[in-house]
């Protein structure tokens, strides 16, 4: 079987070598270079510029621990940003090494879909390439969202595509919108130095979650000194010689650097040649079934490019199902225990439905919570800010968590799979945890449902609905 794929970021690469190890003939079409947005510019760029920071906080927290540390300690932009395009790099060879392995052949180029069966690519040098398969699966991945309204030269008016290749470090910087990008971005410059205001439309920053959770990340934004304006509109955007003048919805007037819009993403499809041989979208997104196959028989779509959420773990998850069922199995993703991540200090993990979804809903549900601060480990550490929560629904199942604090992105994985498989608070927290650890924090948590944890005051347990 011939299986063509479009995009090679995280749910194209995993989809190709997934088909290659089936068995499968595949070509893989990509424009830019394999790794895609994650790769490139989002997740593990970010996750590097965030270590440098990391890393520079805790040298400035050293005396805390009894280390004194002489002379001038200073970041180097450039430094900085090298060590973030090495490890990226590195990645990207590893994937070009895979494809190599498993021999799948990567076709540098921009694809259009030509019918059911037939991609047309065009080369950075105007030449073209036909490629044809018996099966197609399209992962374009997705693009920052611009509202007319800003004018985005790629220059002052920037978005995570640009933040990510400056070559000096901002004086200021203003964020539209404090989602995962624009927090994890700020945090970032703020430690370097730069001047940061998050002009948030909403109530909160982090605008999924529970307001208990962003409210948690803001309080330690005011201590970065991280300025954060919720419930604020832009009226104007102008960029004025080597400055951005931004008029906030009550008129107020901030001069900045640089304006970052961090404000959403949406599916590359401009060009791509879906609506031409009759694909069905809804609201710009490709409409695919519970198979992930799209309404022209043989050609899938997955990660960016539908309506379930904009995550490189999800994208990798829907390249495998994919796949299998290109090759005739009947697999679809249980988006129920979908992890989130926010890799801030502290970091913020959540997983499975928040109150305010259970509120929504009319449920009834019991929440366990326990502060970081409450760990033997959490206190040795000097990262102590934070908790976390559980939810349970009436029948005790675990519906919801969500982490903020030391590590919380990795501890988050005990309570996805606890919500993946359908296990009660009672199955989980009956495991004993080791000592001392931040994983004790979740069975504390587990314990507070009942109100039996014992390293916490007296709880009345009430039902919530």
């Amino acid at each position: 079987m011939k299986i063509a794929v479009i995009g090679g970021g995280p749910g194209g690469y995993v989809a190709a070598i997934k088909a290659a190890m089936l068995g499968a003939e595949v070509t893989v079409v990509e424009k830019r270079r394999v790794g895609g947005t994650c790769l490139n510019v989002g997740c593990i760029p970010t996750k590097a510029l965030l270590a440098s920071s990391s890393m520079l906080m805790n040298i400035n927290e050293a005396k805390d621990f009894g280390i004194d540390i002489e002379g001038e300690v200073k970041p180097n932009f450039k430094a900085i940003m090298d060590r973030k395009d090495k490890i990226v790099s590195q990645l990207i060879g590893g994937i070009e090494f895979l494809f190599e392995k498993r021999g799948v052949k990567l076709v540098n180029g921009f694809g259009k879909l030509v019918d059911k069966n037939t991609i047309e690519v065009t080369k950075e040098d105007g030449t073209k390439e036909i490629i044809n398969a018996d099966k197609i699966i399209l992962a374009n991945g997705s693009v920052p969202v611009v509202l007319p309204m800003f004018p985005y030269d790629k220059k002052r008016v920037i978005t995570s595509d640009e933040v990510l290749g400056l070559e000096e470090l901002p004086k200021s910087m203003l964020i539209i919108g404090g989602g995962v990008i624009g927090c994890e971005i700020g945090q970032f410059l703020r430690a370097l130095g730069t001047e940061v205001t998050i002009v948030n439309r909403g109530d909160q920053i982090l605008a999924f979650e529970d307001k208990d959770v962003a409210k948690q990340l803001h309080r330690q934004f005011k201590k970065d000194k991280i300025k954060v304006l919720t419930d604020s509109g832009i009226e104007k955007c102008e960029v004025v010689g080597d400055e951005v003048v931004t008029t906030l919805s009550n008129g107020k007037e901030i001069k900045t650097q640089y304006v970052l819009l961090a404000i959403g993403r949406k599916p590359n499809l401009v060009g791509s040649g879906v609506e031409e041989i009759g694909i069905e979208l809804n609201r710009g997104k490709v409409v695919v079934d519970k198979n992930l196959q799209t309404n022209v028989e043989g050609i899938y779509a997955i990660g960016d490019l539908i309506d379930t959420p904009f995550l490189a773990h999800v994208a990798s998850k829907e390249g495998v199902v994919a796949v299998e069922n290109a090759f005739g199995k009947n697999k679809v993703v249980d988006y129920t225990a979908v992890p989130r991540c926010v890799y801030t200090e502290p970091e913020v993990a959540a997983v499975g439905k928040t109150e305010k979804q259970l509120e929504a809903e009319g449920a009834e549900y019991n929440v366990g919570k326990f502060e970081f601060r409450g760990l033997g480990k959490a206190q040795a550490i000097g990262h102590f800010q934070g908790f976390i929560k559980v939810l349970a629904d009436s029948e005790d199942k675990i519906v919801g968590a969500s982490i903020v604090g030391p590590h919380a992105t990795d501890l988050l994985t005990e309570l996805s799979l606890a919500i993946h498989l359908g296990l009660t608070v009672e199955q989980v927290g009956d495991v004993i945890h080791a000592h001392p650890t931040l994983s004790e924090g979740l069975m504390e948590a587990l314990h507070d449902v009942h109100g039996e944890c014992i390293h916490a005051a007296p709880k009345v347990v009430k039902a919530k609905a």
